[in-house]
């Protein structure tokens, strides 16, 4: 595929000229002493700097094509050297071909969140104990895969249970592009095992919820403080564990939306507060963006799944040793590394059938 449209063309010379732009600020000592304004650029340079490679090579190969072709509608060439340029036209419409379906690949709408971080909330759902300790499972395999990349997870709010696993969890993952590689984890995920408490070898099918928002900044959801009520209570755990004498967890409710948040993970009252603003504040834009998204006709064709909370969307099997993604079709026979955390196989191949179904959702518009 050649860009020869010339919006397109403009367009791509435009980014081309605010890389260089970006690039001549961040050398203007001014800029370089303003941090938050350097950091915007370096991040802005990072993002379109792939496109603009691109771009530049498409443009080669197109140039390289085009004289290739002069040389051979001249006439005169003797044999050897006209066998060459056929080979070099050959070579730069492959060129040009490929830098194409890169760059349309590239110019594809980018999801503004990917870049944040992530909150990830699990919670137990069909299947009493067993689910909840398979929640913990789960919080401990992405807990492993973030740690992986780099990322820092950290708990927000947690509700244990006697036998050490979780009714649900709240936990922020820190790390640039954490957003990214998660959002496709929302939905039911589906365990087949033998539980340890069961007798019989039965295997039992329990069900787990998990929930992905982009992390909410304070510039992205606007708070009233008035509609906001906020409860203190003694925190508690299970067996009587983590109880605090003083009311230092919280409990916000946001009154127009009905919202509730509660955080006890933290013995300072202030600690617990932010923490349950970030929840929040996720959740809130989270409701807003679904509420747009469900506005927009046909917009869920092109997405992998739609991150319902109730889609079931991948199951684990014990006994078998895999786990299937049912919304590709994938399924791979290596639980135990993936349950610790090796998912980047499961990811990549969400990945990839997005952006195939976004490629072809935008040849459908054109």
């Amino acid at each position: 595929m050649m860009l020869e449209n010339l919006d397109q063309l403009d367009n791509l010379e435009q980014i081309e000229a605010r890389l260089e732009q970006i690039n001549a600020l961040l050398c203007a000592p001014e800029v370089l002493a303003d941090q938050p304004r350097c950091r915007d650029l370096l991040r802005e340079s990072k993002r379109i700097a792939p496109v603009v490679e691109t771009f530049r090579a498409h443009r080669a190969a197109l140039a390289a094509a085009d004289e290739a072709q002069a040389l051979l509608d001249g006439g005169g060439l003797e044999r050897d050297f006209k066998d060459l340029v056929l080979e070099e036209l050959d070579r730069a419409r492959a060129d040009a071909d490929e830098t194409g379906q890169r760059l349309k690949f590239l110019l594809l709408p980018r999801d503004p969140n990917d870049d944040k971080n992530v909150i990830i909330e699990i919670r137990g759902g069909a299947g009493g104990e067993e689910a909840s300790l398979f929640a913990g499972v789960l919080f401990r395999m992405y807990g492993m895969y973030a740690e992986g990349r780099g990322w820092k997870p950290e708990v927000l709010s947690v509700n244990e249970t006697e036998l050490g696993g979780y009714k649900e969890i709240s936990f922020l993952i820190d790390g640039e592009g954490a957003y990214s590689r998660f959002k496709f984890e929302s939905g039911v995920h589906r365990v087949q095992r033998v539980p340890e408490t069961e007798s019989q070898g039965r295997i039992h099918t329990s069900t787990v919820t998990v929930a992905v928002l982009p992390e909410a900044e304070e510039v992205d959801v606007d708070i009233n403080p008035t509609d906001l009520q906020i409860d203190t209570f003694r925190s508690s755990g299970a067996g009587g564990q983590h109880i605090n004498k003083t009311e230092s967890a919280i409990r916000i409710t946001h009154l127009p939306t009905g919202t509730v948040v509660e955080c006890q993970d933290e013995r300072s009252q202030h600690k617990n507060r932010d923490k349950a603003m970030k929840v929040l504040r996720s959740r809130i834009l989270q409701a807003e963006r679904e509420r747009q998204s469900a506005a927009i006709a046909g917009e869920r064709r092109a997405q992998v799944g739609s991150g319902d909370r109730s889609e079931r969307i991948r199951t684990y099997n014990y006994p078998q040793g895999r786990v299937s993604d049912h919304r590709i079709g994938l399924t791979l026979y290596k639980i135990e590394a993936i349950l610790n955390g090796d998912l980047d196989e499961l990811i990549d191949a969400l990945l990839t059938a997005d952006t195939a179904e976004k490629l072809k959702a935008a040849g459908e518009l054109n």
